[in-house]
């Protein structure tokens, strides 16, 4: 039995077909270009220029519409951040029922290869008992 190839990079099939389910969504591609956006410094140093400019140069009493705006974006940002907790519950879930299903089914050929290995053992046995001369009691 050959080892894994450790240079290719494989990727577990359960991952595989979360990324083929998420390519094939346009919403969820959008949802993943959001939540990587807004968990980057970009986003924070952003906020933080537009926040300033509004709140000293544009707006003359900023705080009313500060609140209700940054209320609303925490909203919107919870359930990007709520999205991307159930996407990774959904991938620990699906990985789980996979890796058990192969366990199973490593166990199940584990334990047909030790019957075999009994089988012959004891076939082996017979045969050998069988073709050994009988030994003599005397001297």
């Amino acid at each position: 039995m050959a080892l894994p190839d450790r240079t290719t990079h494989r990727i577990h099939p359960v991952n595989a077909a979360l990324r083929a389910n998420r390519a094939a969504s346009l919403q969820l591609k959008l949802a993943d270009h959001i939540t990587s956006f807004a968990g980057s410094m970009r986003f924070v140093y952003l906020h933080t220029v537009v926040f300033v400019v509004w709140m000293t140069l544009i707006e003359h009493s900023p705080w009313p519409t500060l609140t209700l705006i940054v209320s609303l974006e925490a909203i919107f940002l919870s359930t990007f951040v709520m999205i991307g907790q159930n996407r990774q519950a959904a991938f620990q879930q699906a990985k789980a029922d996979h890796d058990f299903i192969e366990s199973e089914l490593e166990l199940k050929t584990n334990t047909e290869l030790t019957r075999q290995i009994h089988a012959l053992t004891v076939e082996l046995h017979r045969r050998v008992m069988s073709a050994a001369p009988p030994t003599t009691g005397g001297s």
